[in-house]
């Protein structure tokens, strides 16, 4: 395959002038918040977190018979549901490593649609230049843990000063929001805590519960969840700190 050689450690699309997309769902009522949707699943990423449910599209070469779609053929089938759909949710994988991103979605906006964007927060550059250019109406922003313990939930060397400037550039955004995936044996309670004091007065903060099954590191593949009451209370005992602090089903 001609993406054989690309992997999530040191993945890099900088010298390629195209975007790598590795699917795309139709419809989408839930990933776009109260907008009839369609999601763009990028391919590649930088911070291969070890409970990533996505691991086709994180590691790129993990399945041979991994398909790429073309930019063509999205914008076309987007072209096809204008009036059927109204925004479009760029996901991954991380969509800001990919180069052709600004162009890609100038050419979604040209279509008419709203743009979601999810990110792990890695590039602010980027996400500062998308905003600064209208390119984005919602940012949903994946906030792995407590800042301090970063290391403890990705792969590689995160830059945290990056990662906290994204959190206050997603801010800006039309509208957004930060969510944590909640994993028994990496999160506890007092890591919420960290978490809201460091975002405290966001607009949204949504805890995510954990999905076994096929995940990057296959020792969190038979992982149980925490029970649902044990989500709750990590999510009561932070509401105080945003305007919204709701459990994400």
């Amino acid at each position: 395959m001609l993406f054989e050689f690309l992997y999530c450690f040191g993945f890099s699309t900088s010298g390629f002038e195209f975007m790598l997309i590795g699917g795309l769902q139709k419809v989408t009522l839930i990933d776009y918040p109260g907008r009839v949707a369609t999601t763009v699943f990028t391919a590649g990423c930088n911070f291969c977190c070890p409970f990533c449910h996505n691991p086709d599209l994180v590691e790129i070469g993990r399945n041979r018979n991994q398909f790429f779609l073309t930019d063509d053929e999205v914008l076309n089938f987007l072209q096809d549901r204008q009036g059927m759909i109204e925004g479009v949710c760029l996901s991954g994988g991380e969509p800001t490593i990919q180069s052709d991103l600004p162009e890609f979605i100038k050419k979604i906006k040209e279509l008419g649609f709203l743009v979601k964007l999810d990110t792990n927060g890695s590039r602010p550059e980027v996400l500062e230049d998308l905003l600064k250019d209208n390119l984005v109406d919602y940012v949903a922003m994946d906030i792995k843990g407590p800042l301090e313990k970063y290391k403890k939930f990705i792969s590689g060397n995160p830059d945290f000063e990056k990662i906290h400037q994204s959190t206050i550039l997603a801010r800006r955004a039309p509208d957004y929001e930060f969510r944590t995936t909640v994993v028994p044996g990496l999160h506890e309670k007092g890591d919420f805590l960290s978490i809201s004091r460091w975002l405290e007065g966001a607009k949204k903060y949504f805890l995510q519960q954990f999905r076994p099954g096929n995940t990057l590191d296959s020792s969190f593949s038979q992982l149980k969840p925490y029970p649902d009451e044990k989500i709750a209370e990590f999510c009561n005992a932070i509401k105080p700190y945003f305007e919204i602090c709701e459990v994400r089903v």
